[in-house]
């Protein structure tokens, strides 16, 4: 009895433990259940104000990007994202499609002036900003064509991206008054007039925005200038605006400096250097008035002499007078391309010497040479007038001519000349030579095959390549050097000439398509530049620059 009490009793015990241990393990699961779920509600409370304060923050920022761009655009809000399409432009304006036209017109850009674009690119972290006007709405949809100078700001060559996408934003530009620009080498204040030149490029732009880099081609030169500063702003409009502009030196040359830098040269004054093959040194100096007044006169001459100091390698000289600032195998002036040290001479009838500046340009014609170039002014010898006097006052004495050297020889002493002359001299036979040579030099007279020209034979090689190897001009043709340094110098699209308006050295061009221009000999670049309009001074009606002369003959009786 007692047994079965006690256990019942432990029984009992046993089952009221566990269903303490069962309440407490419950109420443990319901603490824990209800602290998760404190956690998960302050978790979901913590992540909608947290997302409130991101939209809140978001529309902070979006209202302070719309406000910025009414107060950039002047009221006027177009922001779009496009994907770069080059094309072959000048200047800075871009192509958009014909929808962004309508955008603009519906909010009235086209009444505030011209359109002005910011262009932004963000890639790997790095964002680079320029700005531009539009060229026209042509461009395919969702696409915005990019001319070169846009492009090369914007992209870079070592690291392009696979799909390029530009952001576009209208804005408003102020009038630029000051601009600031840097070559990335010397030579580029050599160009003459070379602020007209930027002037001239930049009536192809509409903007100038700072860390830009402008190419400036003269010839074929090309020159990068980067902007360090703008007035009044980073950013700039450029049209009808007179903007003052400075050019700064480069602050770094490179350690391969270009080959188009002009190194003043002084009278007497001899300049050394070493000029690789196939490359080019160039040098500059000046002749004034009274030098060529003398010159002309035939009392002095100017010399331009380089002396070689390493045999086996030879240069070519060539001279030009500005604006042709670099003279080269296929456009100069006067050259010399003798074997060695060499002298040219520019006497009085060199016509084309005038006063000014000149280039000389060094040509490394065959290895790495070290030479010494000098200009000189040296008065001219009377020599050939006491030759004349000589030659008159032979002229007296009864002479006849050798049947060898065909030369004029006293009667008295003919016979003896004649059995000497045949032993030791010979007359070279090629058509048009007729040179009396010594027998002994007679085998190192030699005549090209080509152009009849007398030649030493260890100047035969060098005369075959320099002028009669087929050269390539930069608008496609092909010619031997003499005929190439007249195309060059008179009929090639690529030669720069003095605009008649404008006064900028330009390219040429082909000739104009119009044909009553043609008729006036203007050239293609006069054509489009001379059809802007000016005021006239007489009575302010405006009219075409080119047709100025004849208004002011027609309608005032007055030749400009």
């Amino acid at each position: 009895m007692d047994f079965e009490l006690r256990s019942a009793r432990e029984k009992l015990e046993r089952e009221q433990r566990e269903r303490k241990e069962r309440a407490k393990l419950k109420l443990e699961r319901e603490k824990k259940a209800k602290d998760a779920a404190i956690k998960q509600r302050e978790a979901i409370e913590a992540s909608q104000r947290a997302r409130r304060l991101d939209a809140i923050e978001a529309q902070i920022k979006a209202d302070e990007h719309m406000q910025e761009s009414l107060i950039a655009g002047g009221g006027v809000v177009f922001e779009i994202v496009f994907q770069a399409v080059p094309f072959q432009g000048i200047g800075d304006k871009i192509k958009l499609p014909p929808s962004c036209f309508t955008e603009l017109s519906d909010q009235g850009a086209f009444d505030k002036g011209p359109l002005y674009f910011e262009l932004s690119v963000d890639y790997r972290d790095n964002k680079k900003t320029t700005h531009s006007g539009v060229l026209e709405f042509t461009a395919e949809d969702g696409t915005v064509g990019l001319p070169p100078h846009v492009w090369s700001n914007l992209f870079s060559a070592q690291d392009p991206m696979d799909v390029p996408l530009v952001q576009i934003r209208y804005i408003r530009l102020p009038k630029g008054t000051y601009a600031k620009l840097q070559p990335d080498n010397l030579g580029f204040s050599d160009l003459p007039n070379h602020k007209a030149i930027l002037e001239t490029i930049l009536r192809q732009h509409a903007t100038l925005s700072m860390d830009d880099v402008l190419s400036v081609s003269y010839g074929q030169v090309s020159y990068k200038l980067q902007v360090l500063e703008l007035k009044p702003a980073s950013s700039v409009s450029v049209l009808e605006t007179d903007i003052e502009v400075d050019i700064v030196s480069p602050e770094i040359v490179s350690d391969q400096p270009s080959q188009h830098v002009l190194r003043p040269l002084q009278f007497r004054k001899p300049e050394s250097g070493t000029v690789e093959e196939g490359r080019y040194d160039y040098y500059k100096f000046t002749i004034d008035d009274s030098t060529v007044e003398k010159v002309m006169a035939g009392s002095v001459k100017v010399i331009v002499k380089i002396d070689v100091e390493k045999d086996g390698a030879d240069t070519d000289l060539y001279v030009s007078k500005h604006p042709v600032l670099f003279p080269s195998l296929n456009q100069h002036e006067w050259s010399s391309h003798d074997v060695g040290s060499k002298t040219l001479i520019l006497e009085s009838k060199e016509r084309a010497l005038s006063s000014g500046t000149y280039s000389i340009g060094v040509y490394g014609f065959k290895g790495t040479v070290k030479y010494q170039v000098s200009v000189l002014v040296q008065e001219s010898s009377n020599g050939a007038k006491t030759g004349e006097r000589a030659v008159s006052s032979s002229s007296d004495v009864d002479t006849v001519e050798c049947r060898n050297c065909k030369h004029l020889i006293p009667s008295r002493s003919i016979a003896l000349h004649e059995v000497y002359c045949s032993r030791h001299n010979v007359v070279c036979n090629h058509p048009g030579c007729g040179i009396v040579l010594r027998v002994e030099e007679a085998k190192n007279h030699l005549h090209c095959e080509k152009c009849g020209q007398a030649l030493q034979p260890t100047e035969m090689e060098k005369h075959l390549k320099v002028f009669h190897e087929p050269l390539s001009c930069g608008c496609g043709i092909v010619l031997e050097k003499e005929q190439m340094v007249q195309h060059q110098a008179r009929d090639c699209p690529l030669r720069l000439i003095a605009c008649r308006f404008c006064g900028d050295m330009v390219e040429a061009g082909n000739a104009a398509a119009d044909v009553r221009d043609r008729m006036r000999g203007m050239s293609e670049h006069e054509s489009t530049c001379g059809s802007r309009t000016a005021p006239c001074d007489s009575c302010g009606r405006s009219v075409m620059l080119k047709d100025m002369d004849i208004h002011h003959i027609a309608v005032h009786g007055k030749s400009s």
